[in-house]
C-alpha cells in the first residue's frame, strides 16, 4: 500500500513479517487495533504531559533555544530510529511523543502571544478532524480505494515539493511568500493543505486495519501508533499556520 508518511513507506509489515498467532501469558502475540489505538492514547498522554511543561518554561522564560532545538533534532533522529528499527518502538516511540511535545508546546505560546486563543483552538480542530476522519473511514462513507491511495499520495507530493523549493528560494533570497502570508491565496493554500493532511489520516486508518487482518507482530502496534502521531503533528502544526493567517488577516 502505498503512503506518504515516511513510517508506512516500504511496506514494513513485509520487513516486520508474522506472528504465530498464539497467546504468550494469556495475550495474542499478534497486533490489533484496538492495541494500536490504546497506544496511541499513551503517546498522545505523554506528549501534552512535556507540552504542558514546555508551556509553562515559556511563560516564566525559562525555556532555553538549545532545549528547544535538542527537542527538534531529537525527535527527528528518534522517528528515524523507529522507522529503521521496528522492534524498538515500545521504548523509541514514548521518547519522540515527549520531545515532539517540548517542541511543540514551545511553539504553540509563540503563537498564543501573538494570538490570544489560538493554541486551544488548534488543539480542538486537529481533534475534531480526527474523530471526523475517523467516523468517514469506520461508517465507509468513504472508502479507501486504490484511486483514492493515488490522488492523496500525488498531492501530498505536490506540497512537499511547493515547500522544498520555497526552502530554496529562501537560500537565494526569493521566497515563495504566498505561503506563509495571509492573502487570500496563502489562506486557500493552508486550507488544502490542511484537508490534504487530514485526508492522509485515511491512509493512516488503512494501514492500521491492513496490519491487524495480516497478524502483524505485536510490535507493530507501537509502531503504527507511532506512524499516526507523525500525522497529527503535521496536521496540528498546518492547522495552527491556518488560524494564525485567519487571525492576522
Amino acid at each position: 500500500m502505498q503512503s506518504t508518511n515516511p513510517a508506512f513507506a516500504g511496506n514494513p509489515y513485509a520487513r516486520a513479517g508474522y506472528a504465530d498467532d498464539t497467546l504468550l501469558a494469556g495475550r495474542s502475540t499478534t497486533m490489533t487495533v484496538q492495541g494500536t489505538i490504546g497506544k496511541t492514547f499513551v503517546l498522545f498522554a505523554i506528549l501534552l504531559t512535556t507540552a504542558a511543561w514546555t508551556w509553562t518554561q515559556v511563560d516564566q522564560r525559562q525555556l532555553s533555544g538549545g532545549l528547544l532545538m535538542g527537542a527538534l533534532i531529537g525527535g527527528f533522529a528518534l522517528s528515524m530510529i523507529t522507522i529503521f528499527m521496528p522492534k524498538i518502538s515500545m521504548y523509541t516511540a514514548p521518547l519522540y511523543a515527549a520531545a515532539e511535545g517540548v517542541f511543540l508546546g514551545a511553539i504553540s505560546n509563540i503563537f498564543e502571544q501573538r494570538y490570544p486563543g489560538i493554541a486551544a483552538q488548534a488543539i480542538s480542530l486537529t481533534m475534531a478532524t480526527m474523530f471526523t476522519m475517523l467516523i468517514l473511514y469506520l461508517t465507509g462513507l468513504v472508502k479507501v480505494t486504490d484511486r483514492l491511495i493515488t490522488g492523496i499520495v500525488a498531492a501530498t507530493g505536490a506540497v512537499a515539493l511547493v515547500y522544498i523549493v520555497s526552502m530554496l528560494m529562501s537560500v537565494f533570497g526569493h521566497p515563495v511568500s504566498f505561503i506563509n502570508q495571509p492573502t487570500k491565496l496563502g489562506i486557500g493554500f493552508s486550507l488544502v493543505v490542511v484537508g490534504i493532511a487530514a485526508f492522509n489520516l485515511l491512509l493512516d486508518f488503512e494501514f492500521i486495519s491492513r496490519g491487524a487482518r495480516s497478524g502483524a507482530p505485536k510490535y507493530m502496534e507501537w509502531y503504527t501508533a507511532f506512524g499516526l502521531m507523525v500525522t497529527l503533528v503535521w496536521l496540528y502544526l498546518e492547522i495552527l499556520r491556518l488560524l494564525s493567517k485567519l487571525k492576522e488577516r
